[in-house]
């Protein structure tokens, strides 16, 4: 597998690190204090085997338990605290994360799936803890380890130690070879726990559709074959990690036989004593087991890195704030609330769905789109909202160009429901509190009875503590649309956007959301997509697009006569209306 020409380094980690030195620097004093008490430990090993028989030895004893214990100590001590870090740092990534993600531009929620979006939030920040527990400082608390061992042992016997390093570079050489592949593998496999993710996201998200379509079975081969992605990818990585082991493992072995075996025939021609060989031994494997945790380390940091990559390719999309460019336009009721002048749009990488569409709406005015499906009316409400911007063209709020607002003042003007506007899982009080999260108890329940709710909060002792269910499951078609409705009136903005706003309810609640609609828009103006023309025909302005143009503007009883498309609109919906 090729390397990715913009693998990640570490310095990369940097930002992540910086923000934990003071514990980092704890941990590597720590380290160092606990490097020093190990390596002790073969000096004093030695002074008790050579000290037989020849004057007292229990306090060197007593000295070697003290520093086995202070050692322990210093371990624990030091892996809390890293432990801690690693954990905090895990919390920051995925809270930079997460609020980066929620502010990309929704072009970007467009052409990604949810499932891997959620993978890298929750999967790849994970790995990062490994580089901080398992990488970074075993590499690097490894290499004091490393370095005074190889002290030691060059000078209790120089000969000895080339022979013991010979065997144990050319093991170590192995290893780091397979080592080096790990990272592109670890990305690979990440990328594909992100697609099984975003299978099992897609299939829970619409269980009861599949059901209904006696899809299970389908839906299930869908994500069993994400899933032996992941599998196949996780083998890979497998591998890897199981050829850097046994490499290093192979060193020690290789190691220790020739130390034994050398040493033990220095020691009959008295080259050396017993406690020498003990100690060089000793040293040994405070030489070799640092040297194995390193490479195991590396393979950790390389894993870690290859879903740090995953993260950071996030962090290098813009968000939505980026292409703002405010500047010092004021919003002014002295110009129409909303005017789009000339405004072309295309969705990327598809046709055009706007051609040269202009109309303005005065404040204080009712204005409807109507037309046939495709003909572009909600992407209109999406550009007002600056969800996407225009090709050409400009759309002006109060006169200002909206590009010259920041998209946080734009939307204080404005208020959206979606068409298939979303109910967030919790309670009634969290999803009205959305909006405007100091709203009173007084206000909520008020804008409930506007939309004629007041039955979904008397009807449980919960009251606006009732839970509505995942996505609004506990909530009728019509209560979820309505509640919506709800929490955007309840931030009484200027300019109302309502996408198809009847399109769930039946005939009583459409009337009542109609007076509704009615009693709150003496002070504000309506900008109303509909496909009900029995909801719009009291509208100040009819706007009639068909194919992404404006192909009249006018009253109803205007456009009866002038419009042939309106026309068969209304009449096609009398003979439903007459066929019910």
């Amino acid at each position: 597998m090729s390397t990715d020409p913009r693998d990640v380094g570490l310095r990369a980690l940097l930002p992540y690190l910086r923000e934990h030195r003071a514990a980092l620097v704890a941990v590597a004093v720590l380290s160092l204090f606990r490097a020093g008490g190990t390596l002790l430990q073969p000096l004093l090993t030695r002074s008790v085997l050579d000290g037989v028989g020849r004057g007292p030895i229990w306090p060197t004893v007593g000295l070697l338990v003290v520093v086995l214990l202070v050692v322990a100590v210093l371990d624990g001590c030091r892996d809390y605290l890293l432990a801690r870090t690693a954990e905090g740092m895990v919390l920051s990534a995925r809270t930079r994360l997460a609020a980066h993600l929620l502010r990309l531009p929704i072009a970007e929620y467009d052409s990604r799936r949810t499932g891997d979006l959620l993978s890298r939030v929750g999967a790849d920040t994970t790995l990062l803890r490994a580089v901080v527990t398992s990488g970074l400082f075993e590499t690097v608390t490894g290499a004091v380890m490393v370095v005074g061992a190889a002290a030691g042992m060059v000078v209790i016997d120089p000969f000895l130690f080339l022979v013991t390093i010979v065997g144990v570079g050319v093991g170590l050489t192995i290893a780091l070879t397979f080592a080096r592949r790990v990272r592109p593998a670890a990305r690979e496999a990440q990328a594909r726990i992100g697609e099984m993710t975003a299978a099992v996201e897609r299939a829970i998200s619409a269980a009861r559709t599949i059901r209904a379509s006696n899809a299970q079975a389908r839906e299930t081969a869908g994500v069993g074959e994400a899933a032996r992605g992941a599998y196949r990818a996780g083998l890979r990585m497998a591998r890897l990690q199981a050829l850097v082991g046994p490499a290093a493992a192979t060193a020690v072995q290789a190691a220790f036989l020739v130390v034994v075996g050398v040493g033990g025939a220095r020691v009959a021609s008295g080259a050396i004593s017993v406690g020498d060989l003990v100690a060089f031994v000793l040293f040994l494997f405070f030489l070799v087991m640092p040297l194995g945790q390193a490479i195991h380390a590396y393979t950790q940091v390389q894993a870690g890195l290859g879903a740090l990559q995953r993260i950071e390719e996030m962090f290098e999309l813009p968000d939505e704030e980026t292409f703002d460019r405010p500047s010092a336009a004021v919003v002014s009721r002295a110009a129409p609330a909303v005017e789009l002048s000339g405004v072309s749009f295309g969705y990327a990488d598809g046709p055009p769905i706007l051609h040269d569409v202009s109309f303005a709406v005065p404040f204080g005015t009712r204005t409807a789109l109507v037309g046939p499906s495709g003909a572009g009316k909600s992407t209109v409400l999406a550009l007002i909202e600056r969800f996407y911007e225009v090709d050409s063209g400009a759309i002006r709020l109060g006169g200002a160009d909206i590009r010259a607002l920041s998209r946080e003042e734009l939307r204080s003007h404005l208020g959206y429901v979606e068409q298939e506007a979303p109910v967030l899982a919790g309670t009634i009080r969290e999803n009205l509190l959305l909006t405007v999260p100091e709203a009173t108890e007084r206000q909520m329940l008020d804008v409930l009875a506007t939309v004629n709710l007041s039955d979904i909060v008397a009807r449980t002792p919960a009251g606006l503590d009732a839970q509505v269910g995942e996505g609004g499951v506990l909530l009728s078609g019509g209560e979820r649309q309505r509640l919506a409705i709800a929490r955007t009136l309840l931030a009484a903005p200027a300019v109302l956007l309502l996408d198809e706003p009847t399109s769930n309810l039946d005939a009583r609640n459409e009337t009542a959301l109609r007076q509704a609609i009615d009693a709150v828009s003496a002070d504000r103006t309506l900008i109303v997509v509909a496909h009900r023309l029995s909801t719009v025909v009291d509208a100040d302005q009819i706007v009639v697009l068909d194919g992404g143009r404006v192909v009249a503007l006018g009253r109803h009883d205007e456009l009866t006569a002038t419009s042939p498309l309106y026309r068969e609109l209304a009449a096609t919906q009398l003979l439903v209306l007459t066929a019910d």
